[in-house]
């Protein structure tokens, strides 16, 4: 939900918000799929907010993995907001590598 911490000087939600959001749950979604790993986001493709979105609004959050290598993992994750109906706000994907104590590439398990 989008609370009154979570806004812009405009009255509504402040994008590196959204940005923070999408990347804990792009690393929650990795830290389910692989356990063992420990993860550091590499990359966000594409930031581009298509809605802004007022306080109190309830945020859905879609992550699928879209792409695996021998180190890192790629999530789509894409966003709305209920109004009427869902309203699209934000797609992105999110690359996250595993690492190792020394912030090392180690492969997925």
């Amino acid at each position: 939900m989008v609370r009154s911490e979570h806004l812009n000087h405009y009255g509504k939600l402040f994008g590196g918000q959204l940005l923070k959001w999408v990347d804990e749950f792009a690393w929650l979604a990795a830290k389910r799929n692989y356990k063992q790993n420990t993860f550091v986001t590499r990359a966000m493709d594409n930031i581009e907010f298509h809605h802004m979105v007022p306080t109190g609004a309830i945020l859905r959050f879609h992550m699928e993995e879209v792409k695996r290598g021998t180190t890192s993992v790629v999530y789509s994750v894409d966003v709305y907001y209920e109004e009427n109906e869902d309203k699209h706000i934000f797609s992105n994907n999110v690359t996250l590598v595993a690492v190792d104590g020394e912030g090392k590439k180690t492969p997925l398990v």
